[in-house]
Parts: structure tokens; sequence; C-alpha cells
């Protein structure tokens, strides 16, 4: 699960031009971190077995990913674990999956859910890249699942350009779900209040039992150059007169000033 910030914040860029500015940002769950959340829940509450678990990283200072995983927890997650410290700081996607890799290896796990895409950078890839480092098979962009604990199987349907691929693997395997999966739940109060009594931990590089060189800004293979914000739009024009005089003006335009056509 990923804390990005709301979709809604207005973006500054800081002053050396390489990041947006973070400081005054209200952060929320990605929001197709939610689908995947929603999706172990329900597996979970459909097989009357089974544990949660929600794993976390801050990426930046100003993150506060605490708050993200309580929210889960106050969905109905059994447990949290957040990533933290200097290490993971300003790292790419293959760094977060590295560290992500290295974390999950110390749990037990059938099926790693994951969200298709961060809403802040759109990589899309993080999900991915876990499978492969892990060595185990992924479906991604779900938006139908089904589990079948008993051959351990998932079947999973994904839409495509011409209709609906059907694809069967099984456990363990990593699914990244889409929008359509399911509607994530509004967390309760009770269920509020049980997250404070559920466990999070806490874990540094040195408790997955990886180099520092290899995460964050040294470990990354993608490096922001520069951030800068779209072009102004201009102002749109009204062109004056009746239907027929506003064509042919709407065709000068764009045949000698734009030269569109």
């Amino acid at each position: 699960m990923k804390q990005v910030p709301a979709t809604e914040s207005k973006l500054t860029i800081v002053a050396d031009g390489n990041d947006i500015d973070r400081s005054n940002l209200s952060f929320i769950v990605n929001p197709y971190d939610e689908f995947a959340v929603e999706e172990a829940l329900q597996i979970k509450e459909r097989l009357g077995a089974g544990e949660v678990t929600v794993l976390s990283m801050r990426q930046h200072e100003s993150q506060k990913p605490e708050e993200a995983l309580r929210t889960c927890l106050a969905m109905g997650a059994d447990k949290a674990i957040l990533l933290d410290g200097p290490a993971f700081h300003g790292g790419d996607s293959f760094t977060t999956a590295t560290a992500l890799t290295s974390a999950i290896q110390r749990l037990p796990f059938d099926l790693l859910l994951f969200g298709k895409q961060a809403v802040d950078d759109d990589g899309g890839t993080v999900g991915i890249q876990v499978a492969e480092l892990l060595g185990i098979p992924h479906v991604a962009v779900v938006n139908k699942l089904e589990v079948h604990p008993v051959s351990r199987a998932v079947v999973a349907h994904r839409q495509v350009e011409d209709g609906i691929e059907v694809v069967e693997a099984s456990f363990p395997v990593v699914i990244t779900c889409q929008k359509g999966l399911n509607e994530p739940r509004y967390p309760s109060l009770p269920g509020i209040m049980k997250a404070k009594q559920k466990p999070l931990n806490t874990w540094t590089c040195e408790d997955i039992g990886i180099d520092p060189g290899r995460l964050g800004a040294s470990g990354a293979k993608l490096k922001t150059l520069r951030v800068e914000p779209p072009p102004t739009r201009l102002t749109g024009r009204i062109l004056d007169g009746d239907t027929s005089t506003a064509v042919k003006e709407l065709v000068r335009i764009l045949h000698e000033e734009e030269k569109l056509i």
C-alpha cells in the first residue's frame, strides 16, 4: 500500500525544480491499493480463514504512512508493517520493489495484491517487478478474481481490447488490481477503535537484511532531472456571426494562423 498526495491537492514545484513541494500536501491511501486491500478482506471473509497483512514504505520524509496503514487496519486488515528509515528515501520503482521483496520473503504468503499503479507517478510497475524478483507468476490489471483454496489457484479476469482475458495461476501469485474489482469499504467506528490495538511494526533495512546501497536514491535506476508544470493554456476564442460565417472564420484560422490544415 502506498500513501499518495490527495488527488485534489494543488501541486507546486520546489525551488531547485527536481520535485514537487510535499510540505503542505494532504495524503491518502492510493485508490488502486484500496481495491487490493478490499479484495484481500473479501477473500478472507469468504474463506473464513487467513490473515491480511498490509505492507508500506516511507519514501519521503513528508509522508505519514502510519496514518494510511491505520486506515487499512480500520478497514479490517489484521496487521501492518512499515519499512522506514533514510535508506528508503528518494528511490524509484525498482528500489521500491527490491525493498518490498526483501520484506515479503520474511513473511508467509499465498497471494500478493497490489494496486495496478500509484496515482502520483502512474508507474504501474512495482507489483510486476516484485513478482519477477520473487520468481512467481503475476496477472496484471485484474477486475475479477476467483480464489480456489483447495487447488491453491486463482482465476483472474482482465479486460483487453477485444474482450475479457481469463488467466489461471497457482499460489504463490501476484495480482495487480484494477477499478471495478470491488467497492472499497469505509472504516467503521468499531473498526477504527480496533485498529488502535492491532500491530503496526516498523522494519529498517537492517531488519530485512538488505544493503542500504541497493535502496533509495543510491540504488535507483531512474533519476528525475527536472519537474515542470504543464504550459499555461491559452484563452479560448469566441467567433461571432452566424454559423456559416463562424465556420468560414474557423477554417481560415486553422489554415492561415495555426497551420493545422
